[in-house]
């Protein structure tokens, strides 16, 4: 597209300055001097490139390389900002602020190149989310930079260093609110357009435009910061919002008015070359030399220098240095960067040499790592080896072509047959790509001697865990999996696909094990139920927890079919049965995590089951009716009542009931017996000591030498509790930790939690009240702690002889 532009541009040049040509010179005088405003440029394309690039990010991937992202996005830029800025400040006579404006301008990078030459060669997942992440987010930053700089050169007014610090951080806080609350809107609206794939689509479009004009023109904030987080939030919350077939959908609409939108940018900036470059002389080429040696230069400080101290502090995983070349060389300049240099070489505002400096060393620039970096970085690639297969995925092609060969083999033989080719024909091609692959080495060019079945197997998990994405995607195309739940089970499920080309298979039962343990906001939730008293987002994730664990359940009893259908004839009986046993281990995990919650919470696990039952009904019908109408059997008008009928009771079916977590003060009591026979006025009393706590298996309660400071009444679950070598469990209606408040001594043993707990807390102060207050009370948990002690006294004695 550059070099077709560059072409368009100097025949234009050429035809005006031709004598006798007239309209053609009229013509040509309109594609060198564009008649385009310049926000044109901004408000027209950058919010389309922006929104898309969002769009593309799996969020919760990229939030595993957040720290090195964020280095490569944020610091990146402010250095490469100042050192192109403080290098070229010396060397010319425009302001230092243009100088810095000119820095932030190529400080963007585009990976649509380099992502291009990545996805060619089969570089690494990982070097693609880190390139893609930073580039998503510098653009933010160096364009928030861009705007204040811009406005300052406009304004002719001073920024002193704290002011423009707190300019930054308004307008990318600002940015981040408008852009945030735009796609909570929208994506709350599109739960109620199911089905209505050009509604969504055009309230898509629409969004990045609402949000960069309300942020730039409304606000005074930053407009792409605002279009790059509404991109970032459909991108994690539109997905579960949408069937699959929809999300494709808008996922290659959005592909093809970025492809619409980028090659326009790249024709209308090169048609400007020649004219920027017309008159450039040798100071001009100096300053470009600069320019590129400084902002090299001040790369390969961030990636080689600040980039390891990511692992360092425990941050990231290690970044390679193959990886960190690559980074360094791939960082192209495109659409991005003539969009912002266009908007400043059309602005009237804007003094001639600022233009002309801007136009020369961004436009040249531009060219210089397209044309260099762009032509070069595949080589680079090679030379580097990241675009040989790894160990494992060699060891896994090799294996795949030699399990497969034979059963290709009969497929083409009997379809040779079928179609009456000569067998001579049938037999050469067989035995060509048999040769083919016989060359391969016994061991496998990546296989080490003695580990063909690891990797047989590493094979078997890698088909599992692909064939268990489709299933996640069908279920949810289904509607018997809600949106929230499909996005997490899509992210472990990539994760399972990471960790099994890392070539261990004990990592995908470790990342398998994560699966069902209590994720990051979970524990938050809990955490603020806990301290903060807030029940709503405990209630949701312990929600979210049951549907996500029983649908697990279902995905993992639908993988074992697979195995004897597919697997067992590609792999073999043996390799086949470790599969079963792989997966027979996540199954008894994920049976184990549910039954905990169904035992606690055993009507909702019935009303969850009912719902799934539910959707499946009603997805069925649907089917039914939209083939009976296609046979023709009912008319338009009854297919639309009772599709009207199926849509009002999924509308129903879908709102998922609330869990009821059962911590009301005085409902706890009533089951703990030694509160049974207290008046009314007692239990209100009771009821004002108490605090409910809510305790989630395997959860710590009291630890071994810690202080005295609460008792607890269990009034469902169970606890273990472990003193002096003994394990004794208690169950709902028994009490426990009073034995340190009565002896003032500090804890004697620890107490866990063996399922969830609903608990009654009684602080210490509270306790010695409670005691002075009810004699009853006082004399029933006296008789126990006497027993306790005597039992403890007892095994100490015998564990000493």
């Amino acid at each position: 597209m550059a070099l077709v532009g560059i072409a368009i541009g100097l025949t234009s040049m050429y035809l005006m300055r031709a004598e006798g040509l007239g309209r053609f010179a009229s013509a040509a005088n309109v594609i060198v001097n564009l008649p385009v405003h310049p926000d044109a440029f901004l408000y027209i394309f950058l919010p389309i490139l922006v929104f898309d690039a969002a769009l593309n990010i799996e969020v919760r991937r990229m939030m595993e390389d957040a720290a090195p992202i964020l280095l490569l996005a944020v610091v990146a830029v402010l250095v490469a900002t100042v050192a192109i800025g403080a290098a070229l400040i010396p060397l010319v006579a425009v302001p230092a602020t243009a100088c810095f404006m000119l820095g932030s301008i190529v400080a963007t990078t585009d990976p649509v190149a380099v992502i291009a030459i990545f996805r060619d060669v089969g570089a690494p997942s990982r070097l693609n989310r880190l390139v893609e992440g930073e580039s998503l987010l510098n653009d933010a930053v160096a364009i928030t930079l861009f705007v204040m700089f811009m406005g300052t050169l406009i304004g002719g007014q001073r920024l002193g260093l704290g002011a423009a610090a707190v300019s930054f951080v308004r307008s990318f806080a600002g940015g981040i609110a408008v852009g945030y609350i735009g796609a909570r809107l929208i994506a709350g609206v599109l739960r109620w357009l199911l089905d209505m794939r050009l509604a969504q689509v055009t309230l898509t479009l629409a969004l990045p435009y609402l949000v960069y004009i309300v942020a730039e023109r409304q606000l005074g904030v930053s407009g792409v910061v605002a279009t790059l987080t509404s991109g970032l939030v459909m991108s994690a919350m539109a997905q579960r919002r949408m069937s699959p077939y929809d999300w494709h959908f808008l996922h290659e609409l959005w592909e093809q008015l970025a492809f619409w939108a980028s090659s326009l940018i790249f024709v209308f900036a090169s048609l400007l070359v020649p004219r920027m470059l017309f008159n450039i002389g040798w100071h001009d080429m100096v300053l470009l030399a600069v320019l590129i040696g400084a902002a090299m230069l001040a790369r390969a400080v961030v990636v080689f220098g600040l980039l390891p101290s990511m692992a360092t502090l425990h941050l990231s995983q290690t970044v390679s240095n193959r990886f960190k070349a690559v980074i360094l060389w791939g960082g192209l300049r495109g659409a991005l960067t003539l969009v912002l240099a266009l908007s400043v070489t059309e602005n009237t505002k804007i003094a001639p040499d600022v233009q002309r400096f801007v136009a020369i060393l961004a436009t040249g620039f531009v060219l210089f790592t397209l044309l260099v970096n762009g032509t070069t970085l595949r080589l680079l690639i090679r030379l580097v080896g990241l675009d040989r297969l790894s160990t494992v995925d060699q060891a896994l092609r090799d294996q795949v072509l030699r399990l497969s060969r034979d059963r290709i083999s009969n497929t083409v033989k009997t379809i040779g047959t079928d179609y009456e080719f000569p067998d001579t024909l049938i037999s050469d091609v067989i035995r060509n790509r048999v040769v083919a692959e016989a060359d391969l080495p016994t061991d496998g060019a990546a296989l080490r001697s003695g580990d063909a079945g690891d990797y047989q197997l590493l094979l078997g998990l890698a088909a599992l865990a692909s064939h268990e994405r489709e299933l996640v995607l069908h279920h949810f195309g289904e509607r018997t999996m809600s949106g929230r739940i499909v996005e997490e089970m899509l992210a472990f499920v990539g994760r399972l696909v990471d960790r099994i080309r890392a070539g261990d298979p004990a990592e995908y039962l470790r990342t398998a094990r994560h699966m069902v343990d209590f994720s990051p906001r979970f524990r938050f939730a809990l955490w603020a139920h806990r301290h903060l008293r807030i029940e709503g987002p405990l209630v949701d994730r312990l929600a979210d927890r049951f549907e996500s664990l029983l649908v697990q359940q279902i995905v993992l009893k639908e993988l074992e079919p697979y195995i004897e259908e597919k697997l067992v004839p590609l792999l073999g009986e043996k390799v086949a049965s470790m599969l079963r046993e792989v997966l027979r281990g996540r199954h008894e995990m994920t049976g184990a995590a549910l039954e905990a919650l169904r035992q606690q919470y055993p009507a909702y696990a019935e009303e969850l089951e009912r719902r799934i039952l539910y959707k499946t009904w009603l997805r069925r019908e649907d089917v039914e009716y939209r083939t009976l109408f296609e046979d023709g059997v009912i008319g338009p008008e009854l297919y639309s009542a009772l599709r009207r009928e199926v849509k009002l009771t999924r509308t129903e079916v879908e709102v998922r009931p609330r869990l009821d977590l059962g911590l009301e003060a005085r409902q706890l009591i009533s089951k703990v017996p030694i509160f049974a026979k207290l008046t009314k006025v007692q239990l209100d009393t009771i009821a004002r000591l108490l605090r409910p706590r809510f305790a989630v298996p395997g959860e710590q309660l009291i630890r071994d030498g810690d202080h005295a400071d609460a008792m607890y009444f269990i009034s469902s679950g169970s606890v273990e509790v472990e003193v002096v070598g003994q394990k004794i469990r208690l169950n709902p209606g028994d009490f426990f930790g009073e034995m340190g408040l009565v002896t003032g001594q500090r804890r004697q043993g620890d107490v866990h939690s063996r399922g969830y707990c609903q608990l009654l807390v009684l602080r210490e102060v509270d306790f010695k009240n409670l005691l002075r207050s009810d004699h009853e009370i006082q004399m029933q948990i006296a008789t126990v702690a006497s027993a306790r002690i005597m039992m403890n006294q007892r095994a100490s004695g015998v564990r000493s002889e």
